[in-house]
């Protein structure tokens, strides 16, 4: 998912540079990296230049750190991106997704951070070292901000990696708390792998479930996202993703569907604008990924890029990428902030990629789409059960960045008896355009 992240970024690079000048975030500021995309737009930019086309192959190795001993059992899926500031390297690591800070010039270890979560950290839904952490500092105060496998936010000392007394309980933050739900403690389905996002002293942390499209049943933890007080812990907002009665969008879950539906997190990394104060996610679908027979609706904010403010929480405006989700289809990475010229005015814009192939651009002050997106008439499944929305969303520019559907002609041809056996075989399944 990182390099999905990384080409997300250059995709829009190349759109913009091809089409509009664009003029992108604040990007990573003197030659430090202090957050997960560079900057809260996600920009994943670096102005250095000292490392170029002429000299990458004079590159050699300076120093390495190995992250074996950081857990109970190996790292398989090790995927997180470190921070630099101020000299010193941050990152997650290990099965245990313990915390570590190394001298950047020389990779001397400088502290270890680890919690031993028992039962919670072995029922947990998302675990091993995750995808990294967050660094704050008001200019006096430095520190560290991530989430445990057993959904739990954690502040740490940036000097010390000694948990921070006054940050929520001895410097931990009980997410499956203060949840407006009731989760168990122990067994609820509900984490993080991402890393939580800091902007003007809120942290933002989103949630994520079981990975794969085979949920246990209908019903599950519902995936809100909240916005702490980065020096107390306090929660100072919630936002409902499944919407309450008399909210925003309860109308789009037919019967009591939104009150034992669950899932609806936001798994990727989420984007901020400091400047307009507002906060964009992604959500992703609600239980479960495959099938919604249980779910009739189009279903609020499943499948939605939604853009709320960064210190109330409150929602500005969204827009549902997927009506009534049945594909997986939820947005895999962060939200791209950039300023683009269209006939000769500069418009703050936020493009979100997709799983689709499609690239969704929006005005990111007022949520208008950039150019048109159409929603278009599409076929109705015949699965038993099924709630089927009649149209779907489809942008009209940028062109789609990868091949959308399939057809016979896509089947391998190497010889005759294979085409036949490829024949044979698709001709049990439904073929066409996305």
């Amino acid at each position: 998912m990182s390099l999905r992240w990384v080409f997300s970024a250059a995709l829009l690079s190349l759109f913009c540079a091809s089409t509009v000048p664009l003029t992108a975030q604040t990007g990573a500021k003197n030659g430090e990296w202090r957050s997960y995309g560079a900057d809260v737009g996600n920009t994943h930019y670096s102005p250095l230049d000292q490392i170029n086309a002429s000299n990458f192959n004079k590159l050699e190795l300076a120093w390495r750190f190995k992250t074996d001993n950081l857990g109970p059992r190996p790292e398989f899926q090790y995927e997180g991106t470190p921070l630099m500031a101020n000299g010193v390297l941050y990152a997650t690591g290990g099965s245990r997704r313990a915390v570590f800070a190394l001298d950047a010039t020389t990779g001397e270890l400088l502290w270890t951070h680890s919690e031993r979560e028992g039962p919670r950290g072995t029922n947990a839904p998302r675990q091993l070292s995750g995808r990294g952490l967050t660094y704050w500092t008001d200019g006096r105060e430095e520190r560290i901000l991530y989430v445990t496998p057993g959904y739990r936010l954690i502040g740490l000392d940036a000097k010390t990696g000694t948990p921070v007394p006054s940050f929520g309980r001895n410097g931990v933050v009980d997410l499956k708390l203060d949840d407006d739900q009731e989760i168990d403690l122990v067994t609820g389905e509900v984490g993080l792998h991402s890393a939580p996002v800091v902007a003007k002293d809120v942290v933002i942390v989103g949630a994520a479930h079981r990975s794969g499209g085979v949920p246990r049943g209908k019903k599950n933890v519902k995936g809100y996202v909240r916005g702490f007080d980065v020096r107390t812990g306090k929660r100072l907002w919630i936002f409902h993703t499944i919407p309450l009665p008399n909210e925003y969008g309860a109308e789009t879950w037919e019967g009591d569907s939104a009150s034992y539906t669950g899932n609806t997190g936001v798994w990727g990394q989420i984007s901020v604008d400091e400047e307009l104060e507002t906060v964009y996610m992604g959500v992703e679908l609600p239980t479960g990924d495959y099938y919604g027979g249980h779910r009739p609706g189009n279903g609020l904010f499943g499948e939605s890029l939604v853009a709320v403010d960064l210190h109330t929480g409150a929602r500005k405006w969204h827009f549902q990428l997927v009506h009534h989700g049945i594909w997986d289809m939820d947005i895999p990475c962060a939200p791209i902030l950039a300023d683009i010229t269209i006939n000769g005015q500069v418009v703050k814009a936020i493009a979100q990629p997709t799983k689709q192939a499609f690239l969704y651009v929006f005005d990111r002050v007022t949520g208008k789409p950039i150019w048109p997106i159409e929603e278009r008439a599409v076929p109705k499944g015949d699965v038993p059960g099924e709630w089927y929305s009649a149209t779907q969303p489809f942008p009209t520019k940028p062109p789609a960045y990868d091949r959308q559907g399939s057809s016979v002609d896509d089947l391998i041809d190497f010889t005759p008896e294979l085409r036949a056996e490829a024949l044979k075989i698709v001709s049990r399944y439904k073929m066409g355009p996305l």
